[in-house]
């Protein structure tokens, strides 16, 4: 589980190309931290729980990214964390890990691939987002194509007009289960209600 509130440096528009602190996300530390634990790991997933999604946008007024995407391009800025990280996963052979995110106020399931992105030197992944049940819904963000992010699923149908409350009734979390058997991951994303909405199941590379 991930902090990426307490350790980043200030909103910015990100164009920094060497890592320094105001490159800073994760935080010199934690990242560290983060690698060694994945590279130990003998999970048959490797869940990363992360308060911030990775590639899509987020801005905090104009030029000001808020999480560590800074628009479309090679990997600057806060980028850097998350691209050591990737490249550091596959360089010791780490595979099958996910990322669960929050903080956007939607639901979607979203597919990291290096063919898709400008920086290559990653293996594919899965990113899970379920925004705040408390907090207004509004439209999906863009996708920053630094590391090749598609959305696969997402929980609105159809494009909705402003914020809506939660009284609206469109709030969504998500369920994350793995099979101690098959080993395959299964996300489902509820409604407000509990009603499912999406379930997607994905195999381990392994097998």
């Amino acid at each position: 589980m991930l902090d990426t509130r307490s350790h980043r440096g200030p909103n910015s528009a990100g164009r920094d190309k060497t890592y320094g602190p105001g490159a800073s996300w994760l935080g010199p530390v934690q990242r560290d931290w983060l690698k060694q634990g994945l590279s130990r790991s003998r999970a048959a997933w490797k869940i990363v729980a992360c308060d911030m999604p990775l590639g899509i946008a987020s801005a905090d007024g104009k030029e000001a990214w808020d999480n560590a995407c800074n628009g479309n391009g090679e990997a600057m800025g806060r980028e850097l964390e998350i691209a050591d990280v990737l490249a550091h996963l596959q360089h010791e052979g780490v595979r099958d890990v996910a990322w669960v995110t929050a903080d956007l106020h939607y639901a979607a399931a979203t597919r990291y691939e290096p063919s898709r992105a400008q920086f290559k030197d990653f293996d594919p992944f899965w990113e899970f987002l379920a925004g705040p049940l408390h907090a207004g819904t509004f439209n999906p963000n863009a996708l920053d194509d630094t590391f090749g992010p598609r959305c696969e699923r997402v929980s609105l149908s159809e494009r909705i007009a402003g914020a809506n409350p939660p009284s609206d009734g469109m709030q969504w979390y998500g369920i994350v289960e793995i099979d101690a058997k098959s080993r395959a991951l299964t996300v489902a994303f509820h409604d407000g209600h509990g009603r499912e909405v999406h379930r997607m199941t994905v195999e381990p590379s392994s097998g």
